[in-house]
């Protein structure tokens, strides 16, 4: 396979690279995610369960308290981050937890993130850059 590359805006200048876990829905870090588990816990999320840890987290935009930046920052601490956040437009409690984390972040495709990336697929986000490759799909079939 071809790598998929898409290109963004690069707010949070770092580098991760993972298996992508993507949403449609907006994720709240505070409240909505076990800082010590780095599992999704918001109730009516349909990824509740599922570990953000090492992952590249693909969804529209956060939402909720500024309390989610030092969220993503202490999950940073505790080893249960994820590796890098793709956005369509990012919110600024995202941004902030992100630049504090040192997690990449990138937003403002030109093509939307969320119909090119599925869940499994392994991804590289360059937040220098602003550059997000695809570079392996996963195989079809359940998601776990």
């Amino acid at each position: 396979m071809n790598k998929i590359i898409l290109f963004g805006r690069g707010l949070s200048k770092f580098y991760g690279e993972g298996e992508a876990l993507v949403s449609r829905e907006a994720i709240s870090f505070f409240g909505g995610v076990d800082p010590y588990s780095g599992k999704i816990t918001d109730i009516s999320h349909h990824l509740r369960g599922h570990s953000v840890k090492g992952k590249i987290l693909v969804f529209p935009h956060g939402k909720g308290s500024t309390v989610g930046a030092y969220t993503l920052y202490q999950m940073s601490k505790l080893g249960t981050a994820p590796a890098g956040i793709i956005n369509i437009i990012a919110d600024h409690v995202t941004i902030v937890g992100c630049i504090l984390s040192n997690i990449p972040l990138i937003d403002d495709f030109t093509l939307n993130p969320i119909d090119v990336i599925s869940n499994g697929d392994y991804v590289r986000v360059d937040g220098r850059r602003g550059v997000v490759e695809i570079v392996q799909r996963k195989l079809k079939g359940n998601f776990s």
